[in-house]
């Protein structure tokens, strides 16, 4: 293993070992609490600009395949662990961890104090960083970190979204057969990828539609069109990375949807999005919810789920003088889920299709067919 060196923007430089690809990146630095899943987590495409510490100590040991991965490639600068086991032990491994990093050029680091860095951000909020296998020294870090973009500038829904649209077909994992599922669909949705998590789509299958995925740039004008012919049934709005208030003309797109009154469900990025196109701003938070184990509480069912997490970002309190809150976090009392009065269009910021993460929440999605279906025989 080579040597890597990070700096931290608080001015933070640790020195540590580099398992993945050899470089130098930039990107926000955030932690993730989950205890399994850390392909799934890493080819999240909602990680996009940023580095991945891990609060689960050692990671590596079932190695990675090509059936758990979310999304067509890594988007996050780096993943940082503990501890990092090169040795696979499961029998769907196909490569080590360091070897799939290194293979799609992000870098992987290790041999550092997780707990240390898990705790600093807690304290002083998700921060810019940079990490070097090429450069060592201190200032020279330092002015490339100061020199560089923040998260906050860039869009890098541009990067992760689709650049053509296909059609989904595969549904949720069965372990059976140890492959995906292919059943039969009753209707067709579209689902606007702002960088959709492959298990989205899966859940969404599952439940009969059709899925028909499109880049995050499609005119509403089509998509209205398509609705009035019966040709789709509803929208899906998914999950993406960065600040959702750079996505100025997605926004307009999703205004000329919400007028027009077409069944909408959106997941994280997608919840902000409605929120910011219906007039309510979203506001970041100090270093956000990202896990698998996260606590919320479905205020309709008065039942409290464990979910999958995966955002910086919130929807603000005033959004309740247009929606019925649905669900809120047991952690910070911030709004998970949002229910738009008078309209067909519902949201949630966490992740009910998991991937990885329990599935309790996962019934939204045949919430979301159910809707279509209703709002169609109208």
């Amino acid at each position: 293993m080579k040597k890597v060196y990070l700096y931290f923007r608080n001015g933070l430089f640790l020195e540590a070992q580099s398992f993945g690809a050899e470089g130098t990146a930039v990107g926000e630095v955030v932690f993730n609490t989950s205890m399994s899943g850390y392909q799934e987590i890493i080819t999240d495409p909602s990680y996009a600009g940023q580095f991945i510490v891990f609060s689960m100590p050692e990671i590596g040991i079932v190695g990675v395949n090509d059936q758990d991965s979310e999304s067509r490639s890594i988007f996050c600068k780096g993943a940082i662990l503990s501890r990092y086991n090169d040795f696979t032990s499961n029998f769907r491994s196909e490569s080590t961890l360091g070897q799939y990093l290194s293979s799609k050029g992000i870098m992987g680091i290790c041999q550092i104090d997780t707990r240390g860095i898990i705790k600093m951000i807690t304290k002083e909020g998700a921060m810019m960083m940079v990490a070097s296998t090429e450069i060592s020294a201190k200032e020279e870090l330092k002015q490339i970190l100061e020199t560089s973009s923040s998260i906050q500038e860039v869009n890098y829904v541009q990067e992760v979204s689709t650049k053509e649209a296909y059609t989904h077909r595969d549904s949720v994992f069965d372990f059976a057969h140890f492959d995906y599922a292919k059943p039969e669909t009753h209707s067709k949705i579209l689902a606007i990828d702002y960088g959709a998590k492959r298990n989205i789509l899966n859940e969404l299958t599952a439940v009969g539609f059709e899925v028909e995925v499109v880049p995050h740039d499609i005119k509403a004008d089509e998509i209205l069109q398509r609705f009035a012919s019966k040709e789709i049934s509803g929208v899906f709005l998914s999950n993406g990375p960065g600040d959702p208030l750079l996505l100025h003309d997605e926004v307009a797109q999703i205004k000329k949807l919400i007028d027009a009154n077409i069944p909408i469900f959106g997941i994280c990025l997608g919840h902000q999005l409605l929120a910011i196109a219906h007039g309510y701003e979203t506001h970041k938070l100090k270093f956000g919810h990202h896990g698998g184990n996260h606590p919320i509480i479905n205020l309709q069912k008065k039942e409290v789920e464990i979910t999958a997490q995966n955002h910086n970002y919130c929807v603000p309190e005033s959004i309740a003088q247009i929606a019925t809150i649905t669900h809120r976090n047991l952690f910070d009392g911030t709004i998970e889920g949002v229910q738009y009065n008078h309209k067909p269009i519902f949201s949630v910021q966490y992740h009910p299709e998991a991937s990885p993460g329990p599935k309790e929440a996962r019934t939204l999605f045949a919430q979301f067919a159910a809707l279509c279906k209703d709002c169609a025989s109208k």
